[in-house]
């Protein structure tokens, strides 16, 4: 059967899905094998949980006139997102970075949805799998599909870009993540520039953030639209930007207080306000999206446990978020701060050194007491008396069992793999 003719059964759903768990009648179940499990051998159990067709690429498992063969379901998935990207000719916005990603996608979500029917990568379905899912979630009715596009190594960027063909591109920054699977710091500006380079070829327009030398440099030659604090030559420009412990910016003279911690948010909530201003959404909508936005997932959340205020910035960090973060922590004007700091992983050879230098930074900051969780990279090797060190979570847990923390302000931030949002459940 050919794309086409597949592409016309889909549109005959009501969603897409490749987890059993999550079937909804009348869905379009893809069945893509996974490291540990095949999901050919779940083709009978989505039809018989209201799938309307099922995707299989193993001919064992074929059922009835319901069940399209494929050569290669991930293929096909990946195929057929391109086409109906192509089928609904919406504008797509996408973009990617090394910190911020989601955050800003949700802020341009929420700016856009003032004035348009607007739909957006759900979480982070970022990679090879979820921005086929982001395109096939996009109807008829969308008139904006926004794409966030993640990537841990070279030609990644490349090839999402070549299934959601956008039309406007943004990237967030160029820091030190995944360093291991792209090869350092120069690696990473290089595929995350894939995207500009698309761009490029294609005469599409990218949002430029006119603070950052890198943004600058790399667009000089491309269809841009500016923005930036105090820049007279942007094409929009912000204001008095202030974070106390929530940022505020002021734009076209009208004030806009967020609900987001922390001064390297705003740049996130500025490249929303240059992206729903170009789409000409009115700077009131703009201010009340803004402010309607609460983070959420354990993204810059500021939480109330007790006695204590908990800056929960746990979902992931690299060398770059995690010092803008502890940055941002230093100049808050609180008493009694504690930092607890999981493991950053995928830093490759790098790893030692860059988990070092975080321990370095903070080596002479009395007011913190810091707390760093991990066997792996964060090791007791300091001889400091705000320090401390633990081999896992459990570690931890115990001690603040036993050595309850009260009437303080806490951050509390690593990598994704260490789960450190368990805290909340101690403290």
């Amino acid at each position: 059967m050919d794309i086409a003719s597949i592409h016309a059964l889909f549109l005959e759903c009501s969603s897409v899905s490749i987890d059993t768990r999550k079937i909804q009648p009348n869905s379009f179940f893809v069945a893509i094998k996974g490291e540990n499990f095949d999901a050919n051998t779940f083709a009978k159990e989505a039809l018989e949980k209201g799938a309307s067709y099922v995707i299989i690429d193993n001919s064992d498992y074929f059922i009835d006139q319901r069940t399209i063969l494929v050569r290669d379901s991930l293929k096909a998935l990946q195929e057929l997102a391109q086409y109906h990207r192509n089928y609904l000719k919406l504008p797509i916005i996408a973009l990617t970075g090394s910190n911020g990603k989601t955050t800003t996608k949700e802020l341009i979500h929420a700016v856009l949805s003032e004035k348009y029917r607007t739909k957006a990568t759900v979480g982070n379905l970022n990679n090879h799998i979820g921005v086929p899912l982001t395109l096939l979630s996009f109807t008829s009715e969308t008139e904006i599909g926004i794409v966030e596009m993640g990537a841990n190594h070279k030609k990644e960027i490349e090839f999402l870009c070549e299934l959601a063909q956008p039309d406007y591109g943004y990237i967030t920054n160029f820091g030190k993540a995944h360093l291991e699977g792209f090869g350092g710091v120069l690696g990473v500006i290089e595929g995350k520039s894939e995207m500009y380079t698309y761009l490029s070829d294609n005469e599409k327009l990218v949002f430029v953030n006119l603070e950052d030398a890198i943004q600058v440099e790399k667009t000089k030659s491309l269809p841009n639209y500016t923005f930036g604090v105090d820049k007279l030559n942007a094409n929009i420009s912000v204001t008095t930007v202030t974070a106390n412990p929530f940022v505020s910016v002021v734009f076209e003279g009208l004030k806009i207080k967020s609900h987001l911690i922390g001064l390297y948010n705003a740049n996130n909530i500025n490249a929303a306000i240059a992206i729903g201003n170009y789409f000409k959404v009115s700077k009131e909508a703009i201010k009340s999206a803004l402010e309607g936005y609460i983070p959420e997932n354990n993204r810059s959340q500021l939480i109330t446990k007790g006695t204590n205020q908990i800056i929960l910035d746990a979902y992931n960090a690299n060398p770059s978020s995690m010092a803008v973060a502890i940055e941002n922590f230093k100049q808050l004007d609180n008493s009694n701060k504690i930092a607890i700091l999981g493991d950053m992983f995928e830093l490759g050879e790098e790893s030692l050194q860059e988990h070092q230098q975080i321990v370095d930074s903070l080596f002479n900051q009395k007011d913190i007491v810091c707390h760093f969780v991990g066997a792996d990279f964060f090791a007791n090797s300091v001889d400091n008396e705000n320090f401390h060190f633990y081999a896992s979570f459990n570690d931890l847990a115990t001690y603040i069992k036993k050595q309850p923390i009260e009437h303080s302000t806490i951050l509390i931030k690593g990598s994704r793999g260490m789960a450190l949002e368990r805290t909340l459940e101690v403290l």
